[in-house]
């Protein structure tokens, strides 16, 4: 209680912990928008997916409408599914598969992991059967072009 009232977000011996909260939105010392958008941006970047990022928030109490404004694009999201799987050493990254069952599995357990990591089936296919890392980034591009 001292550090909050030394730093003039209460005054007086009385604190009232709901003007206590509200002082601090105020002072800009709880910012759920930052939060968020820095919190989507990291996952982002770390390889995640629009639904694993949405779950994120959503466990940190995140409201619905802020969660839905910050749902990635879809360059975001072809970015962060190549991202993910380059570092996973997935597709075109990694050794070429083998032929036969053992590539077929292969192959399903790198689309599993790109799923579980919140990407949608189509793209995570498209990464792993991808023939090479160009076809990746013509991938990447014709979405930049459906945005503009």
């Amino acid at each position: 209680m001292r550090k909050i009232r030394e730093r003039g977000v209460a005054e007086g011996e009385e604190l009232d912990p709901a003007a206590v909260v509200e002082r601090l939105i105020e002072l800009k010392y709880v910012d759920d928008e930052a939060y968020a958008m820095s919190k989507a941006g990291g996952l982002l970047r770390k390889g995640y997916g629009a639904r694993r990022v949405e779950q994120a928030l959503r466990a940190d109490g995140i409201d619905e409408g802020l969660r839905g404004d910050l749902t990635p694009s879809e360059v975001e999201t072809r970015r962060a599914v190549i991202l993910l799987a380059r570092k996973r050493r997935f597709g075109p990254f990694g050794d070429a598969l083998p032929d036969g069952l053992e590539g077929h599995k292969k192959r399903e357990k790198q689309i599993a992991a790109i799923v579980r990591a919140g990407h949608g089936f189509d793209a995570a296919r498209t990464v792993v059967e991808a023939n090479s890392e160009e076809e990746l980034d013509e991938w990447l591009i014709d979405a930049q072009e459906a945005e503009r």
